[in-house]
């Protein structure tokens, strides 16, 4: 992971001091008015909204997977309005160059004094929120240009290193019932994604409220919640929220029992897996878990938050073998029997 320099206030854990409780307070209050807002154009999806709120929080990057037509796009572009971040979109293609969407070096000729200099032009990647449509519709160097711009928070042409806007938010869609003419991504890149999150289907009673909502225009107004300086504020607090030792135990043991090669692991996992997860993934678990205790008003994470974000950290990170595929047994699925099996102290 690549973290940010750490200051002396950063590594204090919160406090029930007026200080923190403001900061806590005003996430929390954050979070409803980020819920409300979004509720005005986007029907349902609130575990969604919940897990991408806690990956923007943590300072992570987003996967969503799911078929066209499930307000996707529209979701991320209105969570950039009420942010009031800039935001850029993406149409993944397979001729796209990583020149399309770093940025490429021009040869420009001063009319004055007929000097010429390269002068670089920026890409889409320098944005706050950057929607990567169908990420894996582009060939391999093309996804590596940005999942090294979204590890490094950085872009180097020559001998330029360009930082990117802070905060800096990646969220890439994949379409999981096409698979001609794509490039899946390696699974080494799928670990720089903080979570992989399954959008489904809306139920009968949303899908009868978008028909309604769509098919009848109105205008809405969106009022803004937060700004890149006080988002960049609190996603400072994150990585000081406690956890007692039991948190990151439990933790630690979902990751380590992934691995179909450690001693403890389940049965299912051992048959099922050909590899697990990494260190990264455990990282993320606590990040995860201690973003969604912040959204929700508390001062401390516990198992149940790390609990609740073990699906989209871990599934996307497990490898399964034949006779998993075989048996139409998913990572979701063995991530699931994990838990269960798996006691909290």
């Amino acid at each position: 992971m690549n973290y940010r320099p750490s200051t002396p206030a950063a590594e204090r854990s919160l406090k029930d001091s007026p200080g923190d409780r403001a900061l806590v307070e005003k996430l929390h209050s954050a979070y409803g008015g980020l819920r409300a807002q979004l509720a005005k154009v986007i029907v349902g999806q609130e575990r969604v909204i919940d897990l991408m709120l806690a990956a923007m929080f943590s300072g992570g990057h987003c996967l969503l997977i799911g078929v066209p037509g499930l307000a996707k796009t529209l979701l991320v572009s209105t969570l950039a309005r009420v942010l009031s971040l800039s935001f850029k979109r993406v149409q993944f293609t397979p001729d796209l160059m990583p020149s399309d969407i770093l940025g490429t070096e021009i040869l420009q000729e001063d009319p004055a004094t007929g000097h010429r200099a390269f002068r670089f032009l920026k890409g889409p990647v320098f944005t706050h929120m950057l929607l990567a449509d169908e990420i894996n519709r582009t060939p391999p160097k093309t996804q590596a240009a940005l999942l090294e711009a979204m590890q490094e928070r950085h872009v180097t042409v020559g001998e330029k290193t360009l930082p990117l806007p802070e905060p800096f938010f990646v969220l890439a869609t994949q379409n999981p019932i096409e698979h001609e003419g794509t490039y899946p991504l390696p699974e080494a890149q799928l670990d720089r994604f903080m979570f992989s999150i399954q959008v489904r289907y809306p139920s009968e009673e949303e899908e009868l409220k978008i028909m309604k909502r769509t098919t009848n225009p109105q205008q809405i107004e969106l009022s803004q919640v937060l700004n890149s300086l006080e988002i960049r504020e609190l996603q400072g607090i994150v990585p000081r929220v406690p956890a007692g030792d039991h948190v990151y135990q439990f933790a630690l043991k979902l990751v380590r029992r992934t691995r179909p090669d450690d001693p403890q692991a389940p049965t299912c996992i051992q048959e099922s897996l050909s590899w697990g997860a990494g260190p990264r993934a455990a990282q993320y678990l606590m990040l995860g878990a201690k973003a969604r205790a912040l959204l929700k008003g508390r001062f401390h994470a516990a198992c149940e938050d790390v609990e609740a974000v073990a699906e989209p950290v871990l599934a996307h990170r497990l490898v399964t073998n034949f006779n998993a595929d075989a048996e139409g047994i998913t990572s979701a699925s063995l991530v699931a029997r994990l838990l269960s099996k798996i006691p909290r102290e």
